[in-house]
């Protein structure tokens, strides 16, 4: 089911730890409210990066797979704000800085280990974003400069 003209439910809560596990990743009515606000987002990301694929690493995760990955308590990933994603072709820094770039309004973005982009949404729709833009690599957390 296509959330938007380019993203769909089943790669915005695909898991394979889930899968290996036997978890349950289904969204809640909120979290796929969420989603859908998600997807259209990366849309608008899509068309920033010269409408090249995204791919996506990880978006929903249910409480189960998030505890499984060793994800954050608090993790946007839970309520379905966030993803984890990849642009072949792209390093994660080119993603980074043609994101911060554009006058997207993003709530974190993240360049995590020089493997892939983390960009969310706010958690509430209508929610102003934070625009926090960080580095988290071996060395830590340190703002994206």
């Amino acid at each position: 089911m296509n959330l938007s003209p380019n993203f769909t439910l089943a790669e915005l809560t695909a898991s394979e730890t889930a899968a290996r596990n036997g978890l349950d990743n289904t969204p809640g009515p909120i979290a796929y409210q969420n989603l859908v606000r998600l997807a259209n987002f990366l849309e608008e990301v899509k068309k920033v990066l010269g409408g090249k694929p995204i791919m996506i690493n990880s978006a929903y995760r249910g409480p189960e797979v998030n505890a499984h990955v060793g994800g954050q308590k608090a993790s946007q990933h839970l309520v379905g704000c966030a993803a984890d994603i990849r642009v072949p072709g792209m390093s994660p820094n080119e993603v980074c800085k043609a994101i911060i770039a554009s006058e997207l309004q993003y709530d974190q973005l993240i360049r995590e280990f020089e493997s892939w982009t983390h960009i969310s949404i706010p958690n509430e729709e209508g929610s102003t974003p934070r625009g926090q833009t960080l580095i988290i690599d071996r060395a830590g957390t340190r703002p994206f400069v």
